[in-house]
Order: structure tokens, then sequence, then C-alpha cells
């Protein structure tokens, strides 16, 4: 079963070797995490925020569209989409959470 919540990564120790090792612990834009159900220690630890998978989805689709948006307003005059792909990379692409 997976669980849904926020929790603003800090850096060095907010994911240890051995949570990775204890279950899946994937991020997603807008500070989501999907774990399973047996990270619940890990989300006490990192002070994470219970979310429905409705909840989470909203948030990460707001940050992806305003990458989006953000994106597609970065131009150069004369500049063609390959140059602006150079320059910014490839568009961000919608996600759907699992």
């Amino acid at each position: 079963m997976s669980l849904y919540c926020t929790a603003i990564n800090w850096g060095h120790g907010f994911i240890t070797h051995s949570e990775r090792e204890r279950g899946v612990i994937r991020g997603y834009p807008g500070d989501v995490w999907v774990v399973d159900d047996n990270m619940r220690p890990w989300m006490a630890k990192v002070n994470a925020t219970t979310k429905t998978k409705s909840e989470a989805q909203t948030i990460v689709t707001a940050v992806v569209d305003a990458a989006q948006t953000a994106w597609d307003n970065n131009n150069v005059e004369g500049e063609s989409s390959a140059e602006k792909i150079t320059r910014l990379s490839q568009k961000p692409t919608d996600v759907t959470l699992p």
C-alpha cells in the first residue's frame, strides 16, 4: 500500500541508506513523497504531512504546470526550438503519481 505525503528535503540524512533498503521512497515535484506503508517511521522522522493521492497529485500538477509555463515563457528572439531545448533542456513533462 502506498502512502502520500509532503516533507521538505533538508539534504544529508533526509533519507538514509538503511531507510532506502527498508522500503520504497520516491520523490516528486512539490516536495511530494510516495512511500511504502512500512515507511511510517521515516515519515515521523521528517515530520511529513499525510496527503490523499488526490491532494498529492494536485500539488505535483501545480508545480509542473508552473514549470511548464515558465519554460514556455522563456524565449529568446530568433531562437529555434532546438536552440531553446539546448539552452533550457526539455520542457518539463506531466507527472502522474502511482
